[in-house]
């Protein structure tokens, strides 16, 4: 069975222009993305982002302007629903209190996900795993580096 999934995710860009990277471990594999996730049925899109913030950063944030919504067909890695991502600008509304990580994986023990910040100086698509990722990568080197 075919279905679509819808994803929101968040670029939080900080004062040192640095942009929040999400490691993750989930069905056996590690894969690095924006923070954000699945929306859940009868919620809508800023209220989804909002809760995956709080959930996976345990952070207020506040959802600023859309910056881009997949426009090609992205299968998920996962199972045989077509993906469909949508990301927001975001600002955290109180300073972030996670333990920020400098290298890709760095799990302490039993965590599934970390968080390290990138500097859009040097943001490479090879910082994040799936495709609609690494399409947002190259928008925001574009738009960082013009």
């Amino acid at each position: 069975m075919s279905y679509f999934n819808v994803r929101v995710y968040g670029l939080l860009i900080n004062d040192r222009n640095e942009i929040l990277i999400s490691d993750e471990q989930s069905g056996g594999r590690s894969f690095s993305k924006f923070p954000g996730g699945g929306l859940e049925y009868g919620e809508g899109l800023v209220d989804a982002l909002k809760r995956e913030f709080m959930e996976e950063c345990n952070a207020e944030i506040a959802v600023h302007n859309h910056f881009y919504t997949t426009d090609f067909y992205e299968k998920s890695s996962f199972n045989e629903s077509q993906i469909l991502s949508i990301y927001y600008i975001v600002k955290e509304v109180h300073p972030l209190e996670l333990k920020f990580k400098t290298q890709v994986f760095d799990f302490d023990e039993n965590a599934l996900q970390s968080f390290r910040w990138v500097s859009l100086d040097v943001l490479s698509t090879d910082d994040v795993t799936f495709k609609t990722d690494k399409t947002v990568v190259e928008m925001l080197i574009k738009k960082s580096r013009s």
